[in-house]
């Protein structure tokens, strides 16, 4: 697998992510948008979905870069390195998620309900767990 292959897969899996953010944060009942966090810390206009739809995708790009990386010095099969280093990544960033919600510009408004909260490690945890397994998918 080639760098610019692994970026697209992981950049593939983030949008994935992205677009069943509605239907997750309906079935958990939290408010809690990653596009949202990242729109609205850079910009308060109506282009906050577009800004933060792009920077999550840059995100799963670098991820992916991460990934390949990983791939190429260990013998771990490719499905279960991305569902393991999406899920190490979830938990190893999780606490960011009280400073989120102290110092975000936007914090209370659509789309950033506490991050640091149960919901939203179940939340995160199965947006990691999807990302990383369709990363690992794409990846074969």
């Amino acid at each position: 697998m080639s760098r610019r292959r692994a970026a697209l897969a992981s950049t593939t899996a983030a949008i994935t992510w992205a677009a069943l953010e509605p239907l997750d944060r309906r079935l958990v009942r939290h408010d809690y948008s990653d596009v949202a966090v990242l729109g609205k810390f850079v910009t308060r206009s109506r282009w906050w979905p577009a800004a933060g739809l792009a920077l999550h995708a840059v995100n799963g790009a670098a991820f992916g870069l991460a990934f390949d990386t990983a791939r190429r010095r260990v013998r771990v099969p490719p499905q279960r390195l991305a569902l393991g280093l999406a899920l190490a990544e979830h938990v190893t960033l999780f606490p960011l998620g009280a400073l989120v919600d102290r110092a975000h510009p936007a914090r209370g408004e659509a789309g950033l309900a506490p991050l640091f909260s149960v919901r939203a490690f179940v939340q995160a945890t199965a947006r990691h767990a999807l990302f990383g397994a369709l990363l690992g998918r794409l990846a074969r």
